[in-house]
């Protein structure tokens, strides 16, 4: 839904084809259990997608993206976990399957305390954080959030994290997040723009790196009496230093499908 792709040092682990189709699985078995932990939900939404694409940046230019995602809100605040498998049927050293994962509780100050912390458009102060994990890394990444409430968006999210590299020697650096989601109507039809900035910087020796999927996705499921349960559309990947590395930029439309349940 709202966080998922590619940030700053996002190295990927690679499995075979059949190793895919068991990532899927315990991915999807993750989630179940992630779910369970974040106890009780107040709400919660599930979906997978579907995207593809031509000219990636750093290996094979033409990609397909199956994606898993999950966020719940409940009594103290909002869980969010995803896991993307790139190129789900491909097998071979040149152009394998790729796996990654992440996982962002978050928890509300609003809630914790029992106070209304609204101040003018800040809906509510957070503390915020993100594990990112792959075969043989892991990031860490804590800081404080608001949610910020402007008109017609239904979501809009400011996180400042510390970053901890753990993979590449404890290196700490800082990260930018902001989060959108902006449901409207053109006629009968109803569409999201929705999507995520990342701003990764101070993590020596990468490069400062800039990466945003912004969204334009068309409720079809609304045409057949289903809505809110399929959406189609595109997403535009861009992405300046990317994996830190100085002049390596990506600018990828990729087509969309999104199952929501």
């Amino acid at each position: 839904m709202l966080r998922n792709v590619l940030q700053q040092s996002k190295v990927r682990f690679f499995v075979g084809g059949k190793s895919a189709h068991l990532a899927l699985a315990c991915g999807a078995l993750f989630l179940a259990s992630f779910s369970a932990v974040a106890g009780s939900a107040i709400w919660s939404s599930t979906n997978i997608q579907y995207l593809y694409g031509t000219s990636y940046e750093l290996g094979d230019e033409t990609r397909s993206i199956i994606t898993l995602e999950h966020v719940n809100g409940w009594k103290y605040g909002d869980n969010f976990f995803f896991v993307d498998i790139t190129n789900p049927n491909r097998t071979g050293d040149l152009t394998p399957t790729e796996f990654y994962g992440e996982i962002s509780p978050r928890l509300s100050f609003s809630a914790m305390t029992g106070k209304d912390l609204k101040m003018g458009i800040i809906k509510d102060f957070l503390v915020t954080t993100t594990l990112e994990a792959g075969q043989g890394f892991r990031n860490y990444l804590y800081g404080l959030a608001v949610d910020l409430e402007f008109s017609k968006f239904k979501v809009f999210q400011v996180n400042w994290y510390v970053r901890d590299e753990i993979n590449s020697g404890n290196d700490t650096g800082a990260q930018v997040t902001l989060v959108w989601l902006l449901p409207f109507d053109i006629g009968a039809t109803s569409w999201s723009f929705e999507g995520f900035f990342d701003y990764a910087y101070g993590v020596s020796p990468a490069e400062d790196n800039i990466v945003t999927g912004p969204r334009l996705l068309i409720d079809v499921g609304k045409f057949w009496g289903a809505p809110g349960t399929l959406q189609a559309g595109v997403e535009y990947q861009i992405w300046r230093n990317k994996f830190g590395i100085d002049g390596i930029d990506e600018d990828v439309a990729q087509a969309m499908v999104k199952w929501i349940w």
